[in-house]
């Protein structure tokens, strides 16, 4: 996800280390806060697969700074990382969720119709195997699981209910 939230960050502008750090806190705190010791490794990975082009310019200070550019591969890495299938993991599925969602401005009107789609999916999924284990009465279940089980089911089912706003919005503007 990391490689993700940078190929995103500097998709409109050029940004040092610090600065993509900054711009994933300031966008997608709620989410991810990345540290250096895996924004490095990342935007090296992402030079090596040519996704990005790094430059270093001294400041009128003395200090180099190194500046990132997203490259035409890069552009579709980012895509091709948001429309890729998300975890079986409930755990992860969330947060990763909701950080394509908050991507998904980069893609085409069917790339978003995809993408919706595959959320949308998953998430029915989770919330209908959270519906499932409430209502089996051979499941022993005690007074706290059910109650952390019935919130869950409802932020799955408010994420769906989102979705659909976004669908709806696609449709619009697709027309």
């Amino acid at each position: 996800m990391i490689e993700l939230l940078i190929l995103y960050t500097i998709l409109k502008r050029d940004y040092t280390m610090y600065s993509i750090q900054k711009r994933i806190e300031d966008n997608f705190a709620p989410f991810t806060k990345p540290s250096f010791g895996a924004l490095k490794p990342a935007l090296k990975r992402l030079e090596e697969k040519e996704c990005l082009t790094s430059r270093k310019l001294m400041s009128e200070g003395g200090k180099l700074s190194v500046f990132y550019e997203i490259s035409r591969k890069g552009i579709s890495e980012l895509k091709r990382l948001i429309l890729e299938d998300l975890s079986d993991n409930p755990l992860q599925y969330l947060s990763n969720a909701r950080i394509k969602l908050a991507c998904a401005d980069c893609l085409d009107n069917e790339d978003k119709k995809r993408l919706f789609f595959s959320i949308k999916s998953r998430a029915m999924q989770f919330r209908n195997l959270g519906q499932n284990i409430l209502n089996d009465e051979y499941k022993q279940t005690n007074f706290y699981q059910k109650i952390i089980l019935d919130n869950a089911i409802c932020e799955y089912s408010n994420f769906i209910t989102i979705i659909e706003g976004l669908e709806k919005d696609n449709a619009r503007n697709s027309q």
